[in-house]
């Protein structure tokens, strides 16, 4: 018999899910498999700058709201290139409130955390052009390798 209940579930029965995550996509902030998260179900509307966990076909996903539209959301990883569009609120499971960084919580109604998000999603695009000179690069130095190689 499988005792895992669905994250759903959790939140449901318990009003809170306290996890770790999975996944470099919201890295800086967490940290893959160290970082200890805190989800409660959501309360009315996302805000920009929540940090979301939501349901995308069987995965679950926990990115950034940069924007919120009438009837759905745009969201992105902090680490991630392409934003994702249409985020309904019916795929909403809950909001991240706060994490655990080792013993140290940081709450997410913090000023802190609330400069850092604004910072992350400001420089955005500088962040995205030097992870393209870095790609770019490492190709271009594998492609004059495989030359020097080859003499």
């Amino acid at each position: 018999m499988n005792d895992v209940k669905k994250i759903e579930e959790v939140l449901q029965s318990e009003g809170i899910l306290v996890s770790t995550t999975v996944g470099v996509s919201m890295y800086p902030m967490l940290r893959n498999r160290k970082d200890t998260i805190v989800v409660k179900p959501c309360e009315g509307r996302l805000k920009k700058y929540d940090v979301a966990l939501y349901k995308s076909g069987d995965s679950y996903v926990l990115h950034r709201v940069l924007e919120v539209r009438p009837d759905s959301y745009v969201i992105r990883g902090d680490n991630c290139d392409r934003k994702e569009y249409g985020i309904t609120d019916s795929q909403i499971l809950g909001v991240l409130t706060s994490f655990y960084r080792g013993d140290k919580l940081v709450d997410m109604n913090g000023w802190k955390y609330k400069a850092y998000a604004r910072v992350c999603c400001a420089l955005f695009p500088v962040l995205w052009c030097c992870r393209f000179v870095k790609r770019v690069t490492k190709k271009v130095c594998k492609i004059v390798a495989r030359g020097e190689q080859k003499k």
